[in-house]
């Protein structure tokens, strides 16, 4: 288990279910982590649109989301 992984099991033991993401090639350790887990990843082609897909999920999911 590398610091991906183990941030992905902790993320998931704490509630965690969906993960909105703009990844470039230096996070490529975590989407391999997330592809390894439980835990859904939404792929986004901008940052903006990964904001506001997990701002608006959260309200239509009526998760509240962490400060």
């Amino acid at each position: 288990m590398n610091g991906a992984d183990e941030l992905i099991a902790r993320l998931s033991a704490g509630g965690v279910e969906v993960c909105f993401a703009n990844p470039d090639t230096s996070e490529m350790h975590l989407v391999a982590a997330l592809d390894r887990s439980q835990m859904r990843l939404v792929l986004c082609l901008f940052d903006g649109v990964a904001t506001g897909a997990a701002d608006g999920y959260g309200r239509m999911s009526g998760r509240r989301c962490a400060p």
